[in-house]
């Protein structure tokens, strides 16, 4: 049996993880570390708070002490735990520093100490940038344009610092635009969807011709635990599935879905620093077997009826600037 320390668990793409990782590794175990952001939510576990393989620990990752003490127990990690939203970075970058930076340091740190031959950080495609043309490789240079963006290169570039010091080689995976069930009402997805159940317009930056690719959230988190027990240690995996399209693209099938017209569109003025286009090569993570099971259009309508079947999970999360639009 594995111990797996996963930590922000509670979050979006770690809960879904967590929950995907148990049902398909009946042998390993998992403490799932979480210090309860706004976006970390109990509730988006509480269907396996019983099984006997998991175990929740109230904790921050910068907390040197707690995470040394639960590195004793466990044989891996895998490090979701970071704050995401890039609108949030550009207000306020301190915390961005703080979580992405300090505290996988605080983790890696502490692996290398304990001698934890297996770690796993998730990475973000916007490290690179944008591209006008082709997709990006694992070994292209990182040009992040965003405050949240720019913590996450400064952590791969300590990872590869870590490596070349100290010999400690991590697996980095690189993942394009996630999106499905207990995704925070911030994010475009999520956000358009909600509103719309609730009669209201659908903010998009600019004239929505930024470009995104799309990857449903199990997918997603089968590249991980795919990577995670077949990678090769000290290599990053880009994760994507080539569904690029554009923000307008985006919001036209949402408003189809809902039998909705371009009128509920509200353009609104674009962000500072915004990247026009990302598109990652995956080659790298295919070779080890990986194929998305899921089609864009198929994962959007599933993604719209959770929505629609969970609305108490959501509403009282729609709350602040970010999340009540129009």
């Amino acid at each position: 049996m594995k111990r797996i320390l996963v930590t922000g668990g509670l979050g979006f793409i770690g809960s879904n993880f967590i929950r995907f990782f148990l049902a398909n590794n009946q042998a390993d175990s998992v403490i799932n570390l979480d210090k309860i952001t706004y976006c970390g939510n109990p509730e988006n576990l509480k269907d396996i708070e019983q099984d006997s393989r998991y175990r929740f620990v109230k904790g921050d990752i910068c907390d040197a002490p707690l995470v040394d003490k639960l590195l004793k127990e466990i044989d891996a990690v895998i490090n979701f735990a970071a704050e995401t939203h890039v609108d949030r970075s550009i207000e306020g970058a301190k915390v961005f520093i703080e979580t992405n930076v300090i505290g996988t340091q605080t983790l890696l740190e502490t692996a290398r100490r304990r001698g934890i031959k297996r770690f796993l950080h998730i990475s973000t495609d916007e490290v690179y940038g944008s591209i006008e043309r082709g997709s990006f490789k694992e070994t292209d240079p990182l040009s992040p344009n965003s405050p949240y963006a720019a913590s996450k290169a400064a952590t791969d570039l300590l990872i590869r610092a870590y490596e070349k010091t100290y010999g400690y080689q991590v697996i980095v995976v690189r993942s394009t635009n996630n999106f499905g069930p207990y995704q925070y009402p911030e994010k475009v997805i999520p956000l358009f969807i909600t509103n719309l159940i609730e009669g209201k317009k659908v903010p998009l930056y600019s004239r929505g011709e930024n470009m995104r690719d799309w990857i449903y959230v199990e997918d997603n988190c089968r590249a991980i635990d795919l990577v995670f027990r077949t990678g090769e240690p000290g290599t990053i995996y880009n994760i994507g599935t080539g569904s690029e399209i554009t923000n307008i693209e985006l919001t036209r099938r949402i408003l189809k879905i809902f039998s909705k017209t371009e009128d509920c569109i509200e353009y609104v003025t674009d962000r500072p620093g915004h990247d026009f286009r990302y598109s990652l090569d995956t080659s790298r993570v295919c070779s080890l077997g990986f194929k998305p099971r899921y089609s864009f259009d198929k994962a959007l309508a599933e993604t719209v009826n959770w929505y629609k079947s969970h609305e108490s999970w959501w509403r009282s999360l729609k709350k602040d600037k970010f999340t009540v639009k129009l």
